[in-house]
């Protein structure tokens, strides 16, 4: 095992480097040790000889919490950077050999989840045999660097940071009805006829005070909402317009999958909202990584692979979404 030495002459080794980072990115020994496929006994005595080691302790322990003492965050940080500049050194052993191997550690929407990414993450496992995939899907931000994640795949605009980021696509938006709500209540020939018509929102993001929508060649028109249902959910919202309650604005790819719902005012739709794959911009690229993004670009619109590379973006320095 390789081993470090720090100014005080004490050494540490990778492996307690890696079992210290992993308990405070798992929140806990017991998570850490299934993450890490060892005994928790081991991970619990390696954290405690690094913290010998070093003559500091870097966890407050309790029944019910773990936290970092001042001097436990500071050498998280380091630690980081040690054993990201090792796996750096590793991957780029790997990458001469071109071959995706290893486990990947991916972040995203819980909805976007459920109508791309799974997809994408079942294609790149039957492709490559030899990586397997831990995938967090939640609402929440997830720290990529500090959580130990390979990658996240953001919606909405993105702001500068450390991160490296790459465009995989853009959600497009329609508004939608069902055949038996227009057949009760008629077709909505302009944006203004919307404003007679039962709306559904979405509780989130920019839709939340109202519809802009555009069209080529004339103004942005705002559609106020007086909506009969807001929910936070879009698969939720779907339901509702299958069910006639109104006219919804869904992503287009979420709505091709329900044939009985109609498009509304077809000219008119919200701008593309871009989706990105962001990484932390300070790591080899690996063929892990690379390769589930290129497949995410390929797949972004269901198009195969050959007609996608148009749309590939070298990666730019950008933060999550």
């Amino acid at each position: 095992m390789l081993q470090l030495i720090v100014a005080s002459g004490a050494t540490m080794d990778l492996n307690q480097l890696r079992c210290f980072t992993r308990v405070v990115q798992a929140g806990g020994f017991t998570r850490a040790a299934d993450a890490l496929g060892m005994p928790k006994s081991r991970v619990s005595r390696a954290v405690s000889t690094l913290e010998a080691g070093l003559g500091a302790k870097l966890l407050e322990r309790t029944t019910r919490a773990l936290s970092l003492t001042e001097i436990g965050r500071e050498v998280l940080d380091r630690a980081l950077a040690i054993l990201s500049a090792v796996d750096d050194t590793e991957r780029a052993v790997l990458d001469s050999r071109g071959v995706p191997r290893g486990t990947l550690r991916l972040t995203c929407g819980v909805e976007f989840g459920m109508i791309a990414v799974n997809g994408w993450i079942a294609e790149y496992l039957a492709r490559w045999p030899e990586v397997r995939v831990e995938a967090e899907q939640t609402a929440r931000l997830v720290d990529l660097v500090h959580e130990g994640f390979d990658l996240a795949v953001r919606i909405g605009p993105l702001e500068e940071s450390r991160l490296a980021a790459r465009r995989l696509g853009a959600i497009g938006y329609g508004l939608f009805a069902s055949d038996g709500y227009l057949a009760r209540h008629g077709t909505p020939r302009t944006p203004d006829a919307l404003e007679r018509h039962a709306h559904l929102a979405f509780s989130g993001g920019a839709q939340r005070a109202g519809w802009r929508l555009l069209a080529d060649g004339a103004s942005a028109v705002d559609v106020a909402l007086r909506p009969r249902l807001r929910v936070d959910n879009i698969f939720a919202l779907r339901e509702a317009a299958l069910a006639g309650l109104g006219i919804a604005l869904l992503p287009l790819r979420l709505a091709a999958g329900a044939p009985s719902l109609r498009r509304v005012l077809p000219r008119w739709a919200p701008a593309p909202v871009p989706v990105h794959a962001v990484f932390p911009g300070n790591r080899w690229l690996s063929p892990k990584v690379r390769a589930f993004v290129d497949l995410s670009v390929a797949r972004f619109d269901g198009a195969p692979a050959q007609t996608a590379t148009g749309r590939r973006r070298r990666a730019r320095t950008a933060s999550e979404a």
